[in-house]
Protein backbone atom coordinates (compact mmCIF):
# COMPACT_ATOMS: atom_id res chain seq x y z
CA UNK A 1 0.00 0.00 0.00
CA UNK A 2 1.63 2.90 -1.12
CA UNK A 3 0.13 6.72 0.36
CA UNK A 4 0.93 9.47 -2.38
CA UNK A 5 -0.32 12.60 -0.86
CA UNK A 6 -0.07 13.80 2.92
CA UNK A 7 -2.54 14.66 5.34
CA UNK A 8 -0.80 18.57 5.52
CA UNK A 9 -2.69 21.18 4.29
CA UNK A 10 -1.82 22.00 1.25
CA UNK A 11 1.34 24.20 1.18
CA UNK A 12 1.88 23.48 4.41
CA UNK A 13 5.53 21.16 4.93
CA UNK A 14 8.70 20.81 7.02
CA UNK A 15 10.59 24.10 6.46
CA UNK A 16 14.44 23.86 5.59
CA UNK A 17 15.48 26.65 7.71
CA UNK A 18 18.53 24.40 9.50
CA UNK A 19 22.64 24.73 9.35
CA UNK A 20 25.44 22.26 10.35
CA UNK A 21 25.78 24.64 13.72
CA UNK A 22 22.19 24.93 15.05
CA UNK A 23 22.02 21.17 13.83
CA UNK A 24 25.10 20.10 15.88
CA UNK A 25 23.88 22.25 18.79
CA UNK A 26 20.68 20.35 18.79
CA UNK A 27 22.43 16.90 19.19
CA UNK A 28 24.85 18.08 21.75
CA UNK A 29 21.82 19.34 24.35
CA UNK A 30 19.98 16.31 23.08
CA UNK A 31 23.45 14.87 24.64
CA UNK A 32 23.36 17.13 27.66
CA UNK A 33 27.65 16.98 28.03
CA UNK A 34 27.02 17.67 32.14
CA UNK A 35 25.51 14.27 32.49
CA UNK A 36 29.36 12.56 32.68
CA UNK A 37 29.09 14.28 36.60
CA UNK A 38 26.46 11.86 37.40
CA UNK A 39 27.95 8.33 36.04
CA UNK A 40 31.44 9.62 36.87
CA UNK A 41 31.33 7.47 40.41
CA UNK A 42 29.30 4.54 38.95
CA UNK A 43 31.86 4.23 36.45
CA UNK A 44 35.02 5.07 38.79
CA UNK A 45 34.29 2.48 40.66
CA UNK A 46 33.67 0.05 38.22
CA UNK A 47 36.53 0.73 35.98
CA UNK A 48 38.95 1.26 39.32
CA UNK A 49 40.06 4.82 38.40
CA UNK A 50 39.80 4.34 34.78
CA UNK A 51 36.54 6.62 33.53
CA UNK A 52 38.49 8.26 30.47
CA UNK A 53 39.65 5.08 28.73
CA UNK A 54 36.16 3.90 29.36
CA UNK A 55 34.86 7.33 27.64
CA UNK A 56 37.34 6.54 24.55
CA UNK A 57 36.29 2.95 24.26
CA UNK A 58 32.55 4.20 24.82
CA UNK A 59 33.52 6.97 21.75
CA UNK A 60 35.16 4.45 19.37
CA UNK A 61 31.96 2.50 19.41
CA UNK A 62 29.63 5.03 19.15
CA UNK A 63 31.42 6.49 15.70
CA UNK A 64 31.03 3.75 13.82
CA UNK A 65 27.34 4.02 14.19
CA UNK A 66 27.49 7.22 13.27
CA UNK A 67 29.37 6.55 10.39
CA UNK A 68 26.51 4.27 9.40
CA UNK A 69 24.13 7.22 10.17
CA UNK A 70 25.97 9.36 7.76
CA UNK A 71 26.07 6.84 4.82
CA UNK A 72 22.02 6.41 5.19
CA UNK A 73 20.92 9.90 5.49
CA UNK A 74 22.68 10.29 2.31
CA UNK A 75 20.73 7.57 0.85
CA UNK A 76 17.52 8.19 2.32
CA UNK A 77 17.00 11.77 3.39
CA UNK A 78 14.15 11.87 5.07
CA UNK A 79 12.67 12.73 8.93
CA UNK A 80 12.14 9.19 9.96
CA UNK A 81 15.75 8.24 10.96
CA UNK A 82 16.27 4.59 12.04
CA UNK A 83 12.46 3.70 11.02
CA UNK A 84 13.44 5.17 7.45
CA UNK A 85 16.62 3.47 6.73
CA UNK A 86 15.21 -0.39 7.47
CA UNK A 87 12.23 0.43 6.11
CA UNK A 88 13.85 1.03 2.81
CA UNK A 89 17.61 -0.83 3.59
CA UNK A 90 15.24 -4.24 5.27
CA UNK A 91 12.04 -4.37 4.64
CA UNK A 92 9.11 -2.23 5.50
CA UNK A 93 8.20 -4.83 8.09
CA UNK A 94 11.03 -4.28 10.19
CA UNK A 95 11.23 -0.94 9.16
CA UNK A 96 7.96 -0.44 11.43
CA UNK A 97 9.30 -3.08 13.83
CA UNK A 98 13.03 -0.46 14.47
CA UNK A 99 10.40 2.68 14.20
CA UNK A 100 7.98 1.06 17.12
CA UNK A 101 11.02 0.16 19.38
CA UNK A 102 12.48 3.64 18.79
CA UNK A 103 9.31 5.12 19.20
CA UNK A 104 9.70 4.03 22.92
CA UNK A 105 12.75 5.15 23.71
CA UNK A 106 12.43 8.69 22.02
CA UNK A 107 8.58 9.11 23.89
CA UNK A 108 10.02 9.12 26.66
CA UNK A 109 12.75 10.93 26.55
CA UNK A 110 11.17 13.86 26.70
CA UNK A 111 9.56 12.96 30.14
CA UNK A 112 12.70 11.67 31.65
CA UNK A 113 14.04 15.22 31.50
CA UNK A 114 11.24 17.31 32.85
CA UNK A 115 11.09 14.51 35.72
CA UNK A 116 14.28 15.57 36.41
CA UNK A 117 14.15 19.08 36.41
CA UNK A 118 11.37 18.06 38.52
CA UNK A 119 13.64 16.25 41.47
CA UNK A 120 15.91 19.39 40.79
CA UNK A 121 13.44 21.82 41.83
CA UNK A 122 11.87 19.37 44.45
CA UNK A 123 15.31 19.79 46.04
CA UNK A 124 15.47 23.29 45.95
CA UNK A 125 11.92 24.74 46.32
CA UNK A 126 10.27 21.41 48.46
CA UNK A 127 7.81 23.76 49.54
CA UNK A 128 5.95 24.03 46.29
CA UNK A 129 4.42 21.36 45.09
CA UNK A 130 5.76 19.76 42.39
CA UNK A 131 3.45 19.23 40.04
CA UNK A 132 3.32 23.42 39.28
CA UNK A 133 6.91 23.03 38.21
CA UNK A 134 6.12 20.20 35.69
CA UNK A 135 2.95 22.05 33.64
CA UNK A 136 5.05 25.34 33.64
CA UNK A 137 8.51 23.18 32.24
CA UNK A 138 6.42 20.90 29.68
CA UNK A 139 3.98 24.12 28.58
CA UNK A 140 7.62 26.14 27.64
CA UNK A 141 8.68 22.92 26.17
CA UNK A 142 5.70 22.68 23.79
CA UNK A 143 5.40 25.80 22.55
CA UNK A 144 8.43 26.17 21.72
CA UNK A 145 8.63 22.79 19.44
CA UNK A 146 5.15 24.26 17.97
CA UNK A 147 6.77 27.80 17.00
CA UNK A 148 9.20 26.19 14.80
CA UNK A 149 12.87 23.74 14.73
CA UNK A 150 14.65 27.16 14.69
CA UNK A 151 13.03 28.24 18.30
CA UNK A 152 14.45 24.78 19.78
CA UNK A 153 17.79 25.14 18.30
CA UNK A 154 18.32 28.58 19.57
CA UNK A 155 17.51 28.18 22.48
CA UNK A 156 19.61 24.81 22.19
CA UNK A 157 22.71 26.84 21.43
CA UNK A 158 22.64 29.20 24.32
CA UNK A 159 22.24 26.16 26.58
CA UNK A 160 25.17 24.32 25.19
CA UNK A 161 27.37 27.32 25.54
CA UNK A 162 26.33 27.64 28.60
CA UNK A 163 27.53 24.40 29.76
CA UNK A 164 30.75 24.48 28.18
CA UNK A 165 31.62 27.17 30.13
CA UNK A 166 30.33 26.13 33.74
CA UNK A 167 32.40 22.58 32.54
CA UNK A 168 35.41 25.12 32.05
CA UNK A 169 34.77 27.07 35.12
CA UNK A 170 34.58 23.68 36.92
CA UNK A 171 37.49 22.44 35.17
CA UNK A 172 39.77 25.56 36.38
CA UNK A 173 39.01 24.90 39.83
CA UNK A 174 39.76 21.44 39.31
CA UNK A 175 43.14 22.25 37.42
CA UNK A 176 43.58 24.66 40.63
CA UNK A 177 43.10 22.24 43.55
CA UNK A 178 45.83 19.37 41.92
CA UNK A 179 47.83 21.91 41.44
CA UNK A 180 48.04 22.49 45.06
CA UNK A 181 47.89 19.03 45.89
CA UNK A 182 44.51 17.78 46.03
CA UNK A 183 44.24 13.71 44.62
CA UNK A 184 47.11 13.03 42.04
CA UNK A 185 48.79 15.81 42.76
CA UNK A 186 49.87 16.22 39.49
CA UNK A 187 48.02 17.74 35.93
CA UNK A 188 49.99 14.90 33.49
CA UNK A 189 49.51 11.45 34.47
CA UNK A 190 48.90 8.07 32.30
CA UNK A 191 46.66 7.14 35.51
CA UNK A 192 42.98 8.38 34.34
CA UNK A 193 43.83 6.22 31.05
CA UNK A 194 46.09 2.87 31.66
CA UNK A 195 47.85 2.00 34.94
CA UNK A 196 49.51 -1.26 36.65
CA UNK A 197 46.12 -2.54 38.22
CA UNK A 198 44.19 -1.80 34.88
CA UNK A 199 41.95 -4.50 33.05
CA UNK A 200 40.26 -3.85 30.11
CA UNK A 201 37.32 -5.93 30.57
CA UNK A 202 35.73 -3.60 33.61
CA UNK A 203 36.80 -0.72 31.17
CA UNK A 204 34.68 -1.97 28.66
CA UNK A 205 31.82 -2.60 31.34
CA UNK A 206 32.06 0.49 31.82
CA UNK A 207 31.83 1.81 28.32
CA UNK A 208 28.90 0.03 27.87
CA UNK A 209 27.32 2.40 30.85
CA UNK A 210 28.64 5.20 29.41
CA UNK A 211 27.41 4.63 25.62
CA UNK A 212 24.64 5.77 26.86
CA UNK A 213 26.04 9.06 27.56
CA UNK A 214 25.65 9.64 24.01
CA UNK A 215 22.18 9.32 23.78
CA UNK A 216 20.63 12.02 21.28
CA UNK A 217 23.59 11.94 18.71
CA UNK A 218 21.61 10.07 16.03
CA UNK A 219 18.20 11.84 17.05
CA UNK A 220 19.48 14.37 15.07
CA UNK A 221 19.02 12.43 11.81
CA UNK A 222 15.22 13.25 12.05
CA UNK A 223 15.50 17.06 11.34
CA UNK A 224 16.55 15.98 7.54
CA UNK A 225 13.81 17.77 6.17
CA UNK A 226 14.74 20.82 7.86
CA UNK A 227 18.42 20.98 7.37
CA UNK A 228 19.50 22.79 4.10
CA UNK A 229 21.50 20.74 2.05
CA UNK A 230 20.73 17.85 4.51
CA UNK A 231 22.64 14.96 2.08
CA UNK A 232 25.93 16.94 3.65
CA UNK A 233 24.98 18.74 6.52
CA UNK A 234 23.32 15.48 8.67
CA UNK A 235 26.12 13.05 8.03
CA UNK A 236 28.49 15.78 8.97
CA UNK A 237 26.59 16.93 12.27
CA UNK A 238 25.56 13.77 13.33
CA UNK A 239 30.06 12.58 13.60
CA UNK A 240 30.39 15.95 14.75
CA UNK A 241 28.14 15.57 17.41
CA UNK A 242 29.16 12.19 18.68
CA UNK A 243 33.32 13.13 17.95
CA UNK A 244 32.96 16.68 20.28
CA UNK A 245 30.84 15.13 23.07
CA UNK A 246 33.22 12.51 23.50
CA UNK A 247 36.10 15.02 23.37
CA UNK A 248 34.43 16.83 26.13
CA UNK A 249 34.04 13.34 28.23
CA UNK A 250 36.99 12.54 28.19
CA UNK A 251 39.12 15.37 28.20
CA UNK A 252 36.62 16.51 31.90
CA UNK A 253 36.90 12.78 33.30
CA UNK A 254 40.90 13.00 32.68
CA UNK A 255 41.13 15.59 35.29
CA UNK A 256 38.59 14.52 37.64
CA UNK A 257 40.23 11.17 37.61
CA UNK A 258 43.45 13.42 38.73
CA UNK A 259 41.09 15.04 41.79
CA UNK A 260 39.23 12.15 42.12
CA UNK A 261 41.52 8.80 41.83
CA UNK A 262 38.97 6.68 43.73
CA UNK A 263 35.70 6.88 45.17
CA UNK A 264 36.27 6.71 48.71
CA UNK A 265 35.38 10.35 49.13
CA UNK A 266 32.37 10.01 47.49
CA UNK A 267 28.91 9.02 50.31
CA UNK A 268 26.57 7.90 47.07
CA UNK A 269 29.20 7.28 44.06
CA UNK A 270 25.70 6.18 41.95
CA UNK A 271 24.79 9.84 42.57
CA UNK A 272 28.03 11.75 42.37
CA UNK A 273 27.16 15.79 40.88
CA UNK A 274 26.49 17.11 43.60
CA UNK A 275 29.13 15.64 45.66
CA UNK A 276 31.58 16.60 42.73
CA UNK A 277 30.48 20.19 43.22
CA UNK A 278 30.61 20.62 46.88
CA UNK A 279 34.40 19.51 46.61
CA UNK A 280 35.62 21.00 43.74
CA UNK A 281 33.83 24.58 44.12
CA UNK A 282 31.69 24.73 47.58
CA UNK A 283 28.58 25.10 48.64
CA UNK A 284 27.31 28.13 46.44
CA UNK A 285 28.56 26.97 43.25
CA UNK A 286 26.57 23.20 44.18
CA UNK A 287 23.62 25.07 44.60
CA UNK A 288 24.01 26.87 41.19
CA UNK A 289 24.65 24.35 39.55
CA UNK A 290 21.14 22.26 40.62
CA UNK A 291 19.47 25.65 39.26
CA UNK A 292 21.36 25.36 36.06
CA UNK A 293 21.06 21.69 35.38
CA UNK A 294 17.34 22.44 35.66
CA UNK A 295 17.56 24.30 31.78
CA UNK A 296 20.36 21.78 30.86
CA UNK A 297 17.28 19.02 31.48
CA UNK A 298 14.97 21.19 29.79
CA UNK A 299 17.19 21.97 26.64
CA UNK A 300 17.79 18.22 26.04
CA UNK A 301 13.92 17.42 27.07
CA UNK A 302 12.93 19.95 23.90
CA UNK A 303 15.32 18.45 21.52
CA UNK A 304 14.38 14.72 22.10
CA UNK A 305 10.42 15.88 21.75
CA UNK A 306 11.71 17.69 18.48
CA UNK A 307 12.86 14.37 17.55
CA UNK A 308 10.22 12.15 18.49
CA UNK A 309 7.39 14.16 16.86
CA UNK A 310 8.77 14.43 13.46
CA UNK A 311 9.24 10.48 13.82
CA UNK A 312 5.56 10.14 14.43
CA UNK A 313 4.92 12.41 11.34
CA UNK A 314 6.85 10.16 8.88
CA UNK A 315 5.02 7.20 10.51
CA UNK A 316 1.55 9.12 9.68
CA UNK A 317 2.75 10.26 6.81
CA UNK A 318 3.17 6.47 5.73
CA UNK A 319 -0.01 5.92 7.00
CA UNK A 320 1.04 3.29 9.18
CA UNK A 321 -0.35 5.19 12.04
CA UNK A 322 -3.57 7.54 11.39
CA UNK A 323 -2.56 10.40 8.75
CA UNK A 324 -4.98 12.93 9.29
CA UNK A 325 -3.49 13.05 13.06
CA UNK A 326 0.34 12.28 12.74
CA UNK A 327 0.88 13.12 9.56
CA UNK A 328 -0.81 16.68 9.44
CA UNK A 329 2.04 20.13 9.33
CA UNK A 330 0.53 23.27 10.44
CA UNK A 331 0.70 26.07 7.39
CA UNK A 332 1.69 28.61 9.91
CA UNK A 333 4.53 27.19 12.03
CA UNK A 334 5.82 24.73 9.45
CA UNK A 335 5.62 21.88 12.80
CA UNK A 336 3.69 18.54 13.69
CA UNK A 337 1.69 20.43 15.52
CA UNK A 338 -0.50 17.21 16.39
CA UNK A 339 2.28 15.28 17.50
CA UNK A 340 4.25 18.16 19.15
CA UNK A 341 0.89 18.30 21.65
CA UNK A 342 0.54 14.69 21.82
CA UNK A 343 4.21 14.54 22.98
CA UNK A 344 3.93 17.15 25.33
CA UNK A 345 0.90 15.39 27.28
CA UNK A 346 3.14 12.24 28.11
CA UNK A 347 5.63 14.30 29.40
CA UNK A 348 2.79 15.19 31.35
CA UNK A 349 3.10 12.02 33.29
CA UNK A 350 6.35 12.84 34.80
CA UNK A 351 3.94 14.24 37.76
CA UNK A 352 3.80 10.64 38.93
CA UNK A 353 6.29 8.32 37.26
CA UNK A 354 9.57 7.15 38.93
CA UNK A 355 13.00 7.73 37.31
CA UNK A 356 14.02 4.73 37.76
CA UNK A 357 10.81 3.05 35.59
CA UNK A 358 11.44 5.47 32.78
CA UNK A 359 15.22 5.48 31.92
CA UNK A 360 14.74 1.54 31.78
CA UNK A 361 12.16 2.22 28.86
CA UNK A 362 14.23 4.37 26.84
CA UNK A 363 17.57 1.80 26.19
CA UNK A 364 16.10 -0.74 24.50
CA UNK A 365 14.79 1.29 21.38
CA UNK A 366 18.04 3.08 21.41
CA UNK A 367 19.70 -0.26 21.11
CA UNK A 368 16.87 -1.56 18.36
CA UNK A 369 17.69 1.43 16.36
CA UNK A 370 21.56 1.47 17.04
CA UNK A 371 21.69 -1.94 15.68
CA UNK A 372 19.68 -2.25 12.46
CA UNK A 373 21.18 1.14 11.27
CA UNK A 374 24.71 -0.74 10.91
CA UNK A 375 22.41 -3.94 9.45
CA UNK A 376 20.97 -1.39 6.91
CA UNK A 377 24.08 -0.12 5.61
CA UNK A 378 25.12 -3.94 5.11
CA UNK A 379 21.73 -5.04 3.25
CA UNK A 380 21.21 -1.36 1.47
CA UNK A 381 24.80 -1.22 -0.03
CA UNK A 382 26.92 -4.32 0.33
CA UNK A 383 23.49 -6.56 -0.84
CA UNK A 384 21.12 -4.85 -2.52
CA UNK A 385 23.34 -2.21 -4.39
CA UNK A 386 26.37 -4.79 -4.73
CA UNK A 387 29.26 -2.34 -3.73
CA UNK A 388 30.84 -5.25 -3.08
CA UNK A 389 33.58 -5.52 -5.47
CA UNK A 390 36.23 -3.63 -4.42
CA UNK A 391 38.91 -3.96 -0.79
CA UNK A 392 37.23 -0.14 -0.70
CA UNK A 393 33.43 -1.13 -0.76
CA UNK A 394 34.09 -4.05 1.61
CA UNK A 395 35.59 -1.78 4.19
CA UNK A 396 32.80 0.96 4.10
CA UNK A 397 30.26 -1.26 3.54
CA UNK A 398 30.61 -4.50 5.41
CA UNK A 399 33.15 -4.37 8.10
CA UNK A 400 32.71 -0.73 9.29
CA UNK A 401 28.80 -1.65 9.85
CA UNK A 402 29.72 -4.53 11.36
CA UNK A 403 32.24 -3.04 13.85
CA UNK A 404 29.36 -1.04 14.41
CA UNK A 405 26.54 -3.66 14.95
CA UNK A 406 29.19 -5.63 16.69
CA UNK A 407 30.13 -2.59 19.61
CA UNK A 408 26.34 -2.58 19.63
CA UNK A 409 26.25 -5.95 20.35
CA UNK A 410 28.24 -5.59 23.47
CA UNK A 411 25.56 -3.15 24.88
CA UNK A 412 22.59 -5.80 24.54
CA UNK A 413 24.97 -8.27 26.89
CA UNK A 414 24.87 -5.48 29.70
CA UNK A 415 21.18 -4.40 29.01
CA UNK A 416 19.62 -4.72 32.87
CA UNK A 417 17.12 -7.25 32.74
CA UNK A 418 13.85 -4.55 33.47
CA UNK A 419 15.01 -2.63 30.29
CA UNK A 420 14.75 -5.65 27.72
CA UNK A 421 11.28 -7.33 29.57
CA UNK A 422 9.74 -3.93 29.23
CA UNK A 423 10.99 -3.53 25.69
CA UNK A 424 9.84 -6.85 24.51
CA UNK A 425 6.27 -6.13 26.03
CA UNK A 426 6.11 -2.94 23.85
CA UNK A 427 7.64 -4.85 20.84
CA UNK A 428 5.06 -7.55 21.58
CA UNK A 429 2.64 -4.62 21.23
CA UNK A 430 3.81 -3.12 18.06
CA UNK A 431 3.48 -6.19 16.25
CA UNK A 432 0.18 -7.04 17.34
CA UNK A 433 -0.91 -3.53 15.85
CA UNK A 434 1.04 -4.48 12.79
CA UNK A 435 -0.84 -7.62 12.44
CA UNK A 436 -4.40 -5.20 12.57
CA UNK A 437 -3.16 -2.39 10.24
CA UNK A 438 -1.84 -5.25 7.71
CA UNK A 439 -4.81 -7.62 8.17
CA UNK A 440 -2.98 -10.18 9.72
CA UNK A 441 0.03 -9.59 7.24
CA UNK A 442 -2.25 -10.18 4.28
CA UNK A 443 -1.99 -6.64 3.03
CA UNK A 444 1.57 -4.88 2.61
CA UNK A 445 2.81 -2.61 4.91
CA UNK A 446 1.76 1.22 4.08
CA UNK A 447 4.76 3.55 2.84
CA UNK A 448 4.23 7.08 1.94
CA UNK A 449 5.84 7.70 -1.45
CA UNK A 450 6.10 11.23 -3.49
CA UNK A 451 5.65 10.20 -6.89
CA UNK A 452 2.52 11.85 -8.67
Amino acid sequence: MTHKQSAAPQGAHLKKTLTLLPVVMIGLAYMQPMTLFDTFGIVSGLTDGHVATAYAFALIAILFTAVSYGKLVRRFPSAGSAYTYAQKSISPHVGFMVGWSSLLDYLIMPMINILLAKIYFEALVPAVPSWIFVVALVGFMTLSNLKGIKTVANFNSVIVVLQVAVMIALMVMVVYGVAHGEGAGTLVSSRPFWSEDAHVVPMITGATILCFSFLGFDGISSLSEETKDAERTIPRAIFLTALFGGVIFIVVSYFLQLYFPDITRFKDPDASQPEIMLYVAGRTFQFGILIFSCVTVLASGMAAHAGVSRLMYVMGRDGVFPERFFGYISPKWHTPTFNVILVGLVALSAIWFDLVTATALINFGALVAFTFVNLSVISQFWIREKRNKTLKDHFQFLVLPLMGALTVGALWVNLEESSMVLGLVWATLGIIYLAFVTRSFRNPVPQYSEEL
